[in-house]
């Protein structure tokens, strides 16, 4: 018998058969992301129940000198969880979704790290409670461990920052089984209303991209869910009057999300989206507005106008402000208004973030482009004073690649996001003619995909992405821009300074000596 087939036999006492899965489909659906296919699969994909079973199979892998790679929702696009080596298994954590604890009186919730954002957003949602930062445009198959992982952001990043500043608490498996819990719950007796005592355990394992730990648990802190939310849409000629204004709004604290787009970008969402699914919208409004007339004004202010209001739009940003009360709200908006009309900017009809705030967590169909055109983001993050002179940069690499570009039929559009109020985040986004893989079939609706007149395989244009992005990564550390979803593809051990990384490095060689844990990632 050999090694494998001795380990297989663990993991079935530890899983049951039904939680083992090794078919070659399997192991090569689990092994591709967003954008990429690994070249190597894994051996087999575990799907642990609880914390006492991701202990076992972790222990029984490594023992066996065994490769790990956990994986949430599967909805990143950096290679972070794609298998680097032969030997390895992939754990799949959907099946740890319990939400454990929801503590009104000490205002935190502890989830397993397979808990999506739309789940705890239900879960929460009747009670007036959320998380403050509550989760990302993917977050009905995106899980919240995936999310501390890679440090993601969307919505409640305006005022609250990345997923990392929600986070209270977490339990981590490490390589050899053992369980750390970090902040307050690290005390015997203790439990997680606290992130710090003595040094900052928790932030060690938040962005790392599964590297140095597999998080089981996770704690955010809970807010009460604002009841008062106003929206604001504004158009703008030129960028280079539009992200100033929306950094002036980040560094005033007014609203919980800012975000914008270029105008090929604007013009993919009004392509990629129909009215029957705008008026399927419509019912999240009515359920998310103050009263029954403010929902019947809401609902039909934005079905009256439709989509035909953004084609005369070139750059536009949206934003949400939300507060207890309706006269705080309206006052920030109001604000956030008179920074937009005096940056030249004119005000628009609200229906994208109304839409958006209504209906979080939409079905997963724009991950791909409104043709089934393959589609790949690429983003920095960098502070307000570079992040125009970084939009205007990468205009400038796209123009030295136009020909190419044109002759490939590669749509590239930008979107913008503030995060806090120190910085900004820019993403240039490709769309291109190309074959889907099994984990978009997967992900987009049936429905959607059967619409859709698809493409066949271009490894030649794919390639020109791929190389595109890499000189945007390349121009990125040029402007020393940080950036979330790290993995395999952002140059982090390149990029710091190498004591830095030296630290990091001790911290792996304490938790995973064998470097058996997601091997690669961080450049480790």
């Amino acid at each position: 018998m050999s090694d494998f087939e001795q380990l297989k036999d663990t993991f079935v006492a530890i899983l049951g058969e039904e939680n083992l899965l090794t078919s070659v489909e399997d192991c090569a659906f689990y092994s591709q992301d967003v954008f990429s296919v690994s070249d190597i699969t894994a051996k087999a994909v575990l799907r642990p129940g609880s914390i006492e079973e991701l202990s076992k199979v972790v222990t029984a892998s490594t023992e066996a000198g065994y490769a790990i790679f956990p994986r949430g929702g599967g909805m990143s696009y950096t290679g972070g969880y794609l298998p680097t080596r032969e030997k390895s298994v992939m754990i799949d954590m959907e099946r740890m979704n319990r939400i454990l604890v929801i503590n009104q009186e000490d205002m935190f919730v502890t989830v397993e790290a397979g808990c999506t954002w739309a789940q705890l957003h239900d879960a929460l949602k009747d009670i007036g409670l959320r998380s403050q930062f509550w989760g990302t445009l993917s977050g009905l198959k995106a899980t919240i461990g995936g999310g501390v992982s890679q440090n993601s952001l969307f919505f409640g990043s305006g005022l609250y920052n990345t997923t990392a500043e929600s986070v209270l608490g977490l339990e981590v498996v490490t390589a050899n089984g053992g369980v750390i819990r970090t902040g307050s719950a690290s005390i015997k007796g203790g439990t997680p209303f606290f992130r710090n005592y003595g040094p900052d355990l928790t932030g060690v394992f938040l962005g790392d991209t599964g590297a140095l730990g597999i998080k089981a648990t996770v704690t955010l802190k809970l807010i009460k869910n604002p009841k008062y939310r106003e929206f604001g849409s504004f158009s703008f000629d030129h960028y280079e009057d539009m992200m100033p204004a929306m950094s002036e709004i980040s560094r005033r604290g007014l609203v919980s999300e800012c975000f914008g787009f270029d105008p090929y970008l604007q013009a993919q969402r009004m392509k990629r989206e129909s009215i029957a699914k705008d008026v399927k919208s419509f019912a999240g409004v009515l359920k998310a507005s103050d009263g029954i007339m403010d929902a019947v004004k809401k609902g039909t202010k934005l079905a009256v106008a439709g989509r035909g209001y953004m084609k005369d739009v070139i750059y536009s940003f949206h934003a949400t402000s939300e507060n207890k009360s309706k006269e705080a709200a309206v006052a920030d908006m109001a604000e956030v208004r008179e920074i937009a009309l005096a940056a030249g900017g004119k005000e628009i009809e609200n229906s994208i973030p109304t839409l958006v705030n209504a209906n979080p967590f939409m079905p997963l169909n724009t991950m791909i482009g409104p043709a089934g055109e393959r589609w790949a983001p690429v983003h920095g993050i960098a502070p307000h004073s570079k992040i125009v002179e970084l939009q205007t940069a990468a205009i400038e690499l796209f123009d030295k690649h136009r020909e190419k570009i044109d002759e490939y039929n590669v749509g590239i559009g930008f979107m913008y996001l503030t995060i806090g109020s120190s910085a900004s985040l820019l993403e240039p986004v490709f769309f291109w003619e190309d074959a889907l893989h099994q984990l978009h079939k997967e992900s987009v609706e049936k429905s959607h995909l059967d619409s859709l007149k698809g493409f066949e395989e271009n490894l030649e244009i794919r390639t020109f992405v791929a190389g595109l992005r890499q000189e945007l990564i390349g121009l990125f550390k040029d402007f020393a821009a940080v950036h979330l979803q790290i993995g395999k593809t952002y140059p982090y051990r390149d990029a710091v300074a190498t004591q830095n990384f030296a630290l990091v490095k001790a911290i792996k060689n304490h938790t995973d000596p064998d470097n058996l844990i997601n091997p690669g990632s961080l450049g480790l």
